[in-house]
């Protein structure tokens, strides 16, 4: 029996580590075809000149601004929200309470709903209900009530929203309650207890909910195809109304829409080459702030 028991275990040990190499593999070979095909067109003016002559000669600049410049806003918007959410339901929501259900409800089925939805409702409420409504109260011509990069922000804002919600109450469950029993023994409100003694213990997990935010919202096309992304800009955007260009959009534009496939291919994989470097480095960036706030809490502690 023991001798069955043990061949089992070797045999379903052997079939994980063949699945984990096998997703390797596959991993490898996208990788290393977009490397292969893409690192002959990088050079400096590639990365710091516009595009011309109807994108396939020029540099992809504009798009590289406008996919950074996209992120942060949608963490400056995103971040806050998501993480006193995950503050109400876990620190002071009673979980049989009917708003707790509803909101746990609701952020369960954003994770479910697909991108593309969430580009229409950007354009529908964002756009056409708070951007033209802002536009006719104030008796402007057309600003708000247009395609631009607020509302691009705030869209993938709302798509990563559950993301954050749930890995910021994931962090802050791991939170030993006798902290908080601790603090609340020696005077301090409950308000200061989660500011002061939760909330920074928290943070490293909370950072790691940005740096999945991070690295969805600067690959995802279908929420800002109609609330920001242009076809085709080659200047950088100046204020928060305005269009912009940006990576994963310029790449689908390129694969689709473009009458010279051929010419446009090598263009098409530095693009993709260029956004996982801005992927990566972007995460990079959220990692190494993540572990400078470890460090630090370590040596507080």
């Amino acid at each position: 029996m023991k001798i069955k028991a043990n061949i089992a275990g070797s045999f379903f040990t052997g079939l994980t580590l063949l699945a984990m190499l096998i997703i390797l593999a596959i991993l490898f070979v996208i990788i290393g075809n977009i490397i292969w095909h893409g690192h002959k067109i990088i050079s400096w003016e590639f990365i710091s000149k516009a595009p011309r002559e109807g994108m396939t000669a020029g540099g992809i600049f504009p798009a590289i601004f406008g996919t950074v410049v996209l992120v942060i806003l949608m963490i400056i918007a995103v971040l806050p929200v998501g993480v006193m959410t995950a503050i109400y339901l876990h620190e002071y929501a009673k979980s049989d309470f009917i708003l707790t259900k509803a909101i746990r409800f609701a952020v369960n089925n954003l994770a479910g709903v697909p991108s593309i939805v969430f580009g229409l409702f950007g354009l529908g409420f964002f756009i056409q209900f708070i951007g033209a409504g802002v536009d006719k109260f104030f008796g402007l011509e057309v600003v708000w009530g247009q395609p631009c990069l607020m509302w691009a922000a705030l869209t993938l804002a709302l798509l990563n929203l559950p993301v954050v919600v749930v890995a910021s109450e994931e962090a802050l469950r791991t939170v030993p309650k006798e902290t908080r029993e601790a603090s609340l023994a020696l005077g301090a409100t409950k308000w200061q207890t989660i500011r002061r003694i939760v909330l920074p213990q928290a943070l490293p997990g909370i950072l790691t909910g940005a740096i999945l935010s991070i690295s969805r919202g600067a690959g995802e096309v279908a929420p800002i195809m109609f609330t920001g992304a242009a076809y085709f800009l080659p200047y950088l955007p100046h204020k928060p109304t305005d269009q912009f260009m940006e990576l994963g959009y310029h790449i689908y534009v390129m694969a689709t829409q473009s009458p010279d496939v051929e010419a446009t291919k090598p263009i098409l994989y530095g693009t993709v080459l260029i956004l996982l470097i801005l992927t990566l480095l972007l995460n990079f960036i959220a990692i190494f702030i993540r572990s400078k706030v470890r460090r630090q809490m370590r040596q507080s502690f």
